[in-house]
């Protein structure tokens, strides 16, 4: 997915198309040691040229095999990713748009190949679960330790807090409680 500066200028008043597959597997399971599988992905779209810049429309597909977060298991995760790339030819006159990224040529050639890579790399979830997982209430537990949500936790301290040390229970009974305050 390589141009070269001359070859985009033939396509400056007409729409110029591609639809490619590459494999990235190797360079993305180096980059996260997490991905097990990554298919081939596809990348489909077009070119806007005109005589400073080309513009990128891009629709990249594919599918991560990933461990889920819970059993280790095998998920298939699949990724679509919709992108703008623009690339400048010639050096602009005027201030662009900060949120606007731009590309710089490099030896007058447009490579898409690491801006793939990229949004390819971008699109990794933190985690995934497996439906199996998902269906599955329980945490994995063992001797003396379980996994807990956020508000499990939350519930359990609070319930914690309430417990009396039965060592201090009958002194307890002399100090009124919130609860004894408000039925007064």
């Amino acid at each position: 997915m390589k141009w070269t500066v001359a070859e985009l200028h033939k396509y400056q008043y007409e729409a110029m198309t591609f639809d490619k597959t590459i494999n990235l597997a190797e360079e993305l399971k180096k980059a996260d040691p997490e991905i097990r599988k990554v298919s081939p992905i596809r990348v489909k779209g077009r070119a806007d040229v005109d005589s400073h810049k080309v513009a990128f429309h891009l629709h990249i597909t594919g599918t991560f095999t990933l461990p889920c977060s819970r059993t280790l298991a095998d998920v298939e995760y699949p990724f679509d990713i919709h992108s703008i790339e623009t690339f400048l030819l010639k050096p602009l006159d005027y201030e662009v748009d900060e949120n606007e990224e731009i590309h710089r040529i490099v030896g007058g050639v447009v490579d898409l190949g690491p801006i793939v890579y990229e949004l390819v790399l971008l699109e990794i979830p933190i985690q995934v679960f497996s439906p199996e997982a998902e269906k599955d209430s329980s945490l994995p537990s063992g001797r003396d330790w379980e996994v807990m949500t956020e508000d499990q936790l939350y519930e359990a301290r609070e319930r914690e807090k309430k417990k009396v040390d039965p060592r201090l229970a009958d002194l307890a009974k002399l100090f009124p409680t919130d609860e004894d305050e408000k039925q007064r």
